[in-house]
């Protein structure tokens, strides 16, 4: 997809490649994160980002599973109040991006 086909979906799209750094990051994200693109793009999604997803629910089943599509309900607490989202995680062997997708709870 390109940016603008990314931005013009309603939730969000947070792309990393292979050593977790972020390649895509899209317009609602940024808007509910409260955070630029600019701010996320070539930063490490697990340490810099959203170190609230760096165990073993979230950064671990992509390191476990290089085949992973799977939804989780989970909570953001990283630079705003306790926030439920709904998580899919989407993964393939051998692709060069992975995907977490954001919906609210």
């Amino acid at each position: 997809m390109s940016a603008e086909e990314l931005d013009a979906l309603a939730f969000g799209v947070i792309g990393f490649d292979v050593d977790d750094v972020v390649v895509r990051y899209n317009a609602y994200e940024s808007e509910r994160a409260g955070i630029s693109a600019e701010r996320v793009l070539g930063r490490d999604i697990f340490v810099e980002v959203a170190p609230c997803t760096n165990n073993f629910l979230v950064a671990q089943r992509f390191l476990d599973e290089p085949d992973l599509d799977e939804q989780l309900d989970y909570i953001f607490t990283l630079r705003m109040r306790p926030t439920p989202v709904r998580l899919r995680l989407v993964a393939r062997s051998g692709a060069a991006v992975r995907f977490m997708l954001v919906r609210p709870a």
